[in-house]
């Protein structure tokens, strides 16, 4: 059975700092390709930070390049998401994924930031 459970979201003020985390079973997470995505209110689901099996490639999207870290830990099946500055429009509901493997992805159920003064 594949669990990924997201923690660490909440409120914080504009400029503050959140760790997001995503511990996974079920999968073979030394070799999964890693993702966060995140949907705000009225907008689609969209990448923003995705990190190899070894964690050696990462990329971001642009909105949060400079302000956003992932990494990962495969000693403990977890991925990280360290947000820094944040700003309001990154409020969203974050979502952690195991990237498709033969068509077959996996989604976390998710874990809310809110970003407000």
């Amino acid at each position: 059975q594949v669990q990924l459970v997201e923690s660490g979201g909440g409120s914080v003020q504009p400029g503050g700092s959140l760790r997001l985390s995503c511990a996974a079973s079920g999968i073979a997470f030394s070799i999964a390709v890693m993702g966060w995505y995140r949907q705000a209110p009225g907008k689609q689901r969209e990448l923003v930070a995705r990190i190899s099996s070894g964690g050696g490639n990462t990329n971001y999207a642009d909105s949060v390049k400079g302000r956003f870290t992932i990494s990962r830990d495969n000693a403990r099946n977890t991925v990280y998401l360290q947000m820094n500055s944040l700003k309001p429009e990154d409020t969203a509901v974050y979502y952690c994924k195991r990237e498709p493997v033969n068509g077959n992805a996996y989604w976390g159920q998710g874990t809310q930031v809110t970003v407000s003064s």
